[in-house]
């Protein structure tokens, strides 16, 4: 049963998403907090899949994989829960989110393209910018309105896409975890690098 704890916890991730977004539309009392609750219990339930399963001894590859592909869709869904409930927002920062969302594209045709496999690098980068996400998120839940939190979120979000790209790009072969692109250049010279239980396998 502890074996089955990570992958319970990344498919509770996809389930709370797909709440969030019914809770927007019906829209009961105090239905923002609700959002904002759930927002956080899916964050947590990301966080510790990984450091559960690393400490089981059981973060193979397809784990990885499916839990990057669970994130992108548990964010999705919140923001189209935050668009069902604030258009005017998303009406304003149109140009910012489409950019974001073809980096984020971009990301996942290069690592398709070079290596048939979706993007799981889970990089020091990208957790900053998914703490960015989450709390960008819930101001915009909360208030129908994001300025420099969103703008921060938008430039950070461009710099660890990039980063991101060039780690794909860097490595020979498909591999999960690699921190920084300073980690990428050695595993491309053969060089092992150093991983921590709680941030990557």
């Amino acid at each position: 049963m502890k074996s089955k704890i990570p992958i319970i916890l990344i498919f509770s991730r996809l389930f709370i998403g797909f709440v969030i977004i019914f809770f927007s539309i019906i829209r009961p009392d105090h239905y923002r907090t609700i959002e904002i609750v759930l927002l956080s219990v899916g964050l947590l339930t990301d966080v510790f899949d990984g450091i559960i399963a690393r400490y089981l001894n059981i973060s193979t590859q397809k784990i990885r994989r499916l839990d990057s592909t669970i994130d992108q869709i548990f964010f999705i869904s919140v923001g189209v829960a935050a668009y069902i409930q604030c258009p005017d927002f998303f009406k304003a920062n149109f140009d910012k989110i489409i950019i974001l969302i073809g980096a984020e594209a971009l990301i996942y045709l290069v690592s398709f393209l070079k290596f048939r496999r979706e993007v799981a690098t889970h990089s020091i980068g990208a957790k900053i910018w998914t703490l960015l996400l989450f709390a960008t998120l819930i101001q915009i839940i909360l208030e129908c309105k994001s300025v420099l939190l969103f703008n921060l979120c938008f430039w950070v979000g461009l710099l660890t896409r990039a980063e991101i790209i060039a780690i794909l790009l860097i490595l020979k072969t498909w591999t999960n975890d690699v921190p920084t692109v300073f980690h990428s250049i050695k595993l491309r010279q053969g060089k092992a690098i150093k991983k921590y239980k709680i941030f990557n396998s």
